[in-house]
């Protein structure tokens, strides 16, 4: 069964023009064409969108545009997370100025909060909106986990927390999440390769930089082990693990910016400190996307 935002949500790139500025036409017209090929909703300026290179008034300006684009057909969600809780309610407020759907909140990077200061962190931010938030829980880049006993308290007492993007690769403590938080409380997987485990444990679906090319078929993988196909989902799985490798060959988004520039669909490049894949990378990332039948 699909969560209240859909079983594929597209971690969207940022299309830049060559000169570095917003590509906001490119954005609609990627954001369009993910709605249409498998994705139910969008992540806008979340990490696959290099959000820590973007001015709060570029996030207001891309908010804007996707929400045009989308007219009702998915659901825009905006990372608004940053680590400072009164720059992240602040932003959370220009989100719903701008029309999103819900809110993306990542754990605080760099600072390293106790779980009592998450907790009063994630708190704050849910009560500057009405619109519902889900958690991101990325230690790898933030280095700062939220603790099972915290993301269940989190969950139970503020109730516009409706979800968590869950990228630990933790499937012990995800079916613990999964089995104790509210029955409304949804768990999605924040990484592609564990999608399928994932949904096989109780999880709703994915917020996912694979769909970029490959979103219908990550829906009827999501759909197939959802409805007790798992033989069926695990051979699509299988069949798209060497994109789920590829795209993650170097930091991301350098592959699926580069996998975006080989099919012909607006990306365009990477603002520094991220810089463009090499010859050998973006070789190795069109074979992957040859051998997942996307290319």
């Amino acid at each position: 069964m699909a969560g209240r935002f859909g079983s594929v949500i597209t971690a969207m790139v940022t299309p830049f023009l060559e000169d570095g500025l917003l590509d906001l036409d490119g954005a609609q017209t990627l954001a369009g064409y993910l709605l249409e090929h498998g994705s139910d909703g969008l992540v806008v300026a979340g990490s696959t969108g290099e959000a820590a290179t973007l001015s709060h008034g570029e996030k207001a300006e891309l908010f804007r545009a996707v929400v045009e684009a989308a007219e009702g057909s998915g659901m825009v969600i905006a990372g608004t997370g940053t680590y400072d809780t009164a720059d992240s309610v602040e932003l959370t407020r220009v989100a719903e100025m701008a029309g999103a759907d819900a809110v993306l909140v990542v754990t605080p990077y760099y600072s390293r909060p106790p779980q009592r200061g998450l907790i009063e962190h994630f708190t704050t931010v849910a009560a500057a909106t009405d619109l519902p938030v889900m958690l991101y829980n990325i230690p790898s880049r933030t280095a700062c986990l939220i603790e099972a006993d915290t993301l269940l308290r989190l969950a139970s007492d503020v109730p516009n927390i409706v979800a968590v993007k869950d990228a630990t690769a933790d499937f012990q403590t995800a079916s613990r999440i999964v089995k104790e938080s509210p029955p409304d409380f949804e768990v999605y997987s924040g990484d592609d390769w564990a999608t399928l485990p994932f949904v096989c444990l109780g999880g709703v679906g994915v917020v996912s930089v694979a769909s970029h090319l490959a979103g219908e078929r990550m829906h009827q993988m999501i759909e197939l082990a959802s409805t007790g196909d798992v033989p069926a989902a695990r051979k699509i799985h299988e069949e798209l693990l060497p994109l789920f490798k590829g795209l993650f060959i170097t930091s991301n988004p350098i592959p699926v910016k580069a996998a975006l520039q080989i099919v012909g669909r607006p990306a365009g490049p990477l603002r520094l400190p991220l810089v463009a894949a090499t010859a050998d990378e973006r070789a190795s990332i069109e074979q992957a996307m040859r051998d997942a039948g996307v290319l």
